[in-house]
C-alpha cells in the first residue's frame, strides 16, 4: 500500500517502545524525516529499516514531536476514524460507569486514542481541555461527532467549555484561554456554575475557576470508602479542595468532620457544599497551610482525630522533583501517623504519575517506622475506571490510594 504521508525514522529505543504500545515519539529519537510536515499533521514513523511502527500527529514545537494514533497501515484517518475513536470511549464510559455516566471523565487522552485530550461531563456541560496541536487543529471536527454520538444516547448537551488556560499549550505553540465553545449546534448557559450530584452528595462545580476542569471525578469510589469507614469517627479531611471527601465522611455516619485548605476559595466552596447538603452541623472549616496545621497539632499534642484524609495536590510534576516531592508527602503522613491514636484510620494518596507507586509504598513504610507505628492495610486502590489504565502507557496510571488501620 502506497503511503501518502512523511515518514519519521527513529532510533531502536523509539521502536522498541512502539512496538510496546507507547504512543509517544521524542524529537531526541528521530534519526531521519523524507520532508517536513505540516504542524499538526499526519506522519508514518518507521524503524531505521523501514518497518511500519504507527501514524500519528506531529508537533513542531513539543518534546514530542509525534502522538501515535494507530500501527494498523489499514486505518484511514477521516471523520469515521475519529467517530469510531469517540464512539468506543462513550460506550466504555457507559459501561464501567452504568448510574454515575452523567458525571464523567468522557475522554482521558491517550487511553482513549485521542492524545492530548481530555473531557469530562458535567450533566448537560461538557468541560475540554485539549494540549496537543494536532487535536487542537482538529477540534471542530472531533466536538461535532462527540455531540453526534451523545446524541445517539439521549444525551442532550447545552456547551462545551474549554479550559485551555494550561502552560503546557505553549510547548505545543497554542495559546492559553478559556471560554465557552461556540458552536451553532450549541447554546451555552449563562453561567460557568453548575450542580452535579455524586454518591447522593450535590455540588456546586466552578468549570471555569475551579482546579482542572472544576472538579475531580476520578476519586469517585475512594470517597464512597471513606463514607463507609467514617461511622461514629472524628475526622479530618486535609487538602479538602471543594470537601468531597469531608462531605462523604459526613453522609457515612461521622461524628464532627474538620476541612483543611491553604486555598479561601476552595473553603469557600467547600461551606458552600455542605450548606447545600444540609452538613454544616457537623462541620468545622479551617483556611491554612496543612503541613503548618498537621505541625501545631503534633507540637500542642493534640489528637482529636481517629481518622485522617490526606489527598495533596501533585507535589511532583517531573521525574526530576520526585525527590523534593517525596520529602513532602513523608512530612504529611508521617505526621498524621504519630496524630493517630491506636486503632485509628488513614486515607492517603498521590496523583502524581511521577511519583510511582514503589516509591510511595517506600515513602510510607519509612515514615511508619519512624512513626513507631504499623499499617494495617485495608485497601489498595487507584483512579475510577472512567479514567482507564492502559498498562502500556504508565503515564495513565497516576493516582495511588491506601487506607490503613494504625496499630
Amino acid at each position: 500500500m502506497n503511503r501518502a504521508f512523511p515518514i519519521f525514522k527513529v532510533t531502536k529505543k523509539a521502536e522498541y517502545s512502539l512496538k510496546n504500545g507507547h504512543p509517544w515519539v521524542y524529537a531526541a529519537e528521530i534519526t531521519s524525516v523524507s520532508e517536513t510536515p505540516e504542524n499538526g499533521s499526519l506522519v508514518d514513523v518507521q524503524s531505521e529499516k523501514g518497518t511500519y511502527l504507527g501514524t500519528g500527529l506531529y508537533s513542531e514545537k513539543s518534546k514530542i514531536h509525534v502522538r501515535i494514533l494507530s500501527s494498523n497501515t489499514n486505518d484511514i484517518f477521516d471523520e469515521q476514524f475519529f467517530e469510531r475513536r469517540i464512539r468506543y470511549a462513550v460506550l466504555f464510559r457507559q459501561t464501567v460507569m452504568r448510574e454515575d455516566f452523567d458525571n464523567c471523565r468522557l475522554i482521558f487522552g491517550e487511553a482513549d486514542g485521542l492524545p492530548g485530550l481530555t473531557i469530562d461531563r458535567f450533566g448537560k456541560i461538557l468541560v475540554a481541555e485539549v494540549l496537543s496541536y494536532g487535536i487542537d487543529k482538529r477540534k471542530d471536527m472531533i466536538f461535532r461527532l462527540l455531540l453526534k454520538v451523545l446524541d445517539e444516547v439521549n444525551v442532550d448537551i447545552e456547551g462545551i467549555y474549554e479550559r485551555n488556560n494550561i502552560s503546557i499549550r505553549k510547548l505545543e505553540g497554542l495559546s492559553e484561554y478559556k471560554g465557552w465553545y461556540k458552536s451553532d449546534l450549541l447554546t451555552h448557559p449563562h453561567s460557568t456554575i453548575t450542580n452535579i450530584t455524586e454518591n447522593g452528595i450535590t455540588y456546586e462545580v466552578d468549570f471555569e475557576n475551579g482546579q482542572k476542569t472544576g472538579y475531580f471525578l476520578d476519586q469517585k469510589y475512594n470517597r464512597q470508602l471513606v463514607a463507609k469507614l467514617s461511622l461514629e469517627k472524628n475526622v479530618l479531611d486535609c487538602f479538602t479542595h471543594t470537601g468531597s471527601f469531608a462531605l462523604n465522611a459526613v453522609k457515612g455516619g461521622a461524628k464532627h468532620v474538620t476541612a483543611v485548605d491553604i486555598s479561601q476559595y476552595a473553603i469557600d466552596m467547600a461551606k458552600k457544599n455542605a450548606q447545600i447538603n444540609g452538613f454544616t452541623e457537623k462541620m468545622d472549616f479551617k483556611t491554612c497551610d496543612v503541613f503548618d496545621f498537621l505541625l501545631d497539632l503534633s507540637q500542642n499534642r493534640q489528637s482529636p482525630y481517629d481518622f485522617i484524609i490526606l489527598d495533596p495536590p501533585a507535589f511532583t510534576k517531573s521525574s526530576k522533583t520526585v525527590y523534593n516531592a517525596s520529602k513532602g508527602y513523608y512530612e504529611i503522613n508521617f505526621r498524621a501517623m504519630k496524630l493517630l491514636p491506636r486503632g485509628g484510620y488513614l486515607a492517603t494518596c498521590s496523583c502524581s504519575h511521577f511519583m510511582r507507586n514503589d516509591l510511595f509504598v517506600g515513602m510510607l513504610k519509612k515514615a511508619a517506622y519512624d512513626a513507631n507505628v504499623q499499617l494495617k492495610q485495608i485497601e489498595e486502590r487507584q483512579q475510577s475506571p472512567d479514567h482507564p489504565i492502559l498498562w502500556n502507557v504508565p503515564e495513565t496510571d497516576y493516582l495511588k490510594f491506601y487506607v490503613f488501620q494504625i496499630i
